[in-house]
């Protein structure tokens, strides 16, 4: 059922397509911008290193993460699909989980992104909202919210990276390659420079 109360509720069985951030120096000025709010900056780096849903890593616990290391892996259980996935800690991901957790001193038992509403963690819509202002804080263009930080890291395995769909496919536990061509909103113009490139 619909939300009446917000006229953008997109109709059952539709969504609204959000954005990946497209740009090293875009995600750099949010990092920056997040530099005295060490939860929010945490979860940003978390967020577009990882390819999880935003959904999964909000249950996280400071017990389920602490004492990891670089090149460390925990494992998950998909909210979504109940499939099981990896949490990576590459260097980005580590360096802001240590400076969060010297600042904040929580608790194991504390939920890792917890609301300062309370011992609850931060909601999706929290994290929706939060996307918006970081981006609009920087003057981006475009449509973001909790669903970019997955798309960013989608985003810049293939054009960056050159990882194949059906590797980042595998990641997001997608049904088909196509599903995540579609998903990372892979423009046009990005396939056109890509048939550029020469071969031979």
């Amino acid at each position: 059922m619909n939300d009446i109360r917000n006229p953008n509720h997109p109709k059952k069985g539709s969504s609204i397509r959000v954005d990946p951030i497209r740009s090293k120096k875009d995600i750099k000025a949010i990092t920056k911008l997040l530099s005295d709010n060490p939860r929010d900056r945490l979860l940003f780096i978390m967020g577009i290193n990882n390819g999880l849903r935003v959904g999964d890593l909000l249950k996280l616990r400071v017990s389920d993460v602490r004492g990891l290391k670089v090149g460390d892996t925990l494992t998950i259980r998909e909210g979504k699909t109940g499939k099981q996935n990896v949490l990576v800690i590459n260097k980005p991901v580590y360096e802001a989980l240590k400076t969060y957790l010297d600042f904040k001193k929580p608790a194991d038992e504390d939920y890792l992104f917890e609301s300062r509403k309370g011992k609850g963690p931060l909601t999706i819509q929290a994290v929706n909202n939060k996307v918006k202002q970081w981006t609009a804080a920087i003057n981006l263009k475009g449509n973001y919210g909790a669903h970019s930080l997955r798309k960013t890291w989608g985003y810049f395995q293939r054009t960056v990276y050159g990882v194949g769909f059906e590797l980042i496919c595998k990641r997001f536990n997608h049904s088909s390659p196509a599903i995540t061509m579609r998903y990372l909103g892979i423009e046009d113009k990005e396939v056109h420079d890509l048939m550029l490139n020469e071969v031979g």
